[in-house]
């Protein structure tokens, strides 16, 4: 089966192309973008964004991962989402990011909610979690718009570069998100 496209009002939510290659090393790479994440590198190399987008299709077909363009309805490409899949235990970990331009504009917000109405609606998972550096609170407040739950601060959790970050936990369960649908 091949991944799905998601619509939204305003965007698109579809499989990488090997065309979005530039766009991707553009957007991602701006020093801003990377610094607010943990896995995109700045400088970003050329070639990497080719090599990552040919990950995505067979990590869909191993059931590990769904990455989605988070485009414009022209098809603009505006960033990037991804699930990474734990089937086992029917969870599912949140990661996104919107080119600097495009920040403030509600785009990481409205393509996160469909891609956990994805995860919930139609990959059935019972959690979603997502993790947030502290110096990025913006990306705390989508985590909120989408009724995830603070759970906790990891202190120094990861290194970046020369420096440990930390990072804050939010999660929403299957019953919650259930809720929110139907609050009858």
């Amino acid at each position: 089966m091949d991944q799905p496209t998601l619509r939204t009002p305003r965007l698109v939510l579809r499989p990488f192309r090997p065309g979005d290659a530039a766009a991707v090393q553009r957007l991602a790479g701006d020093r801003t973008v990377a610094s607010t994440t943990l896995n995109i590198p700045h400088p970003y190399p050329d070639g990497l964004a080719e090599s990552w987008i040919a990950t995505h299709r067979p990590a869909w077909e191993a059931g590990d991962r769904a990455t989605f363009a988070i485009t414009a309805l022209e098809d603009e490409l505006r960033g990037g989402i991804a699930l990474k899949l734990t089937q086992q235990h029917q969870r599912g970990e949140l990661g996104y990011w919107i080119g600097r331009e495009y920040w403030g504009q509600g785009f990481a917000t409205e393509a996160a909610r469909a891609v956990v109405d994805f995860a919930f609606g139609v990959l059935a998972l019972n959690r979603v979690q997502a993790s947030h550096l502290p110096r990025n609170p913006a990306s705390g407040r989508v985590l909120e718009k989408l009724g995830m739950r603070h759970e906790g601060l990891h202190r120094e959790r990861y290194r970046r570069g020369d420096r440990f970050e930390d990072v804050i936990e939010f999660a929403i369960l299957r019953r919650e998100w259930l809720h929110r649908h139907d609050p009858a």
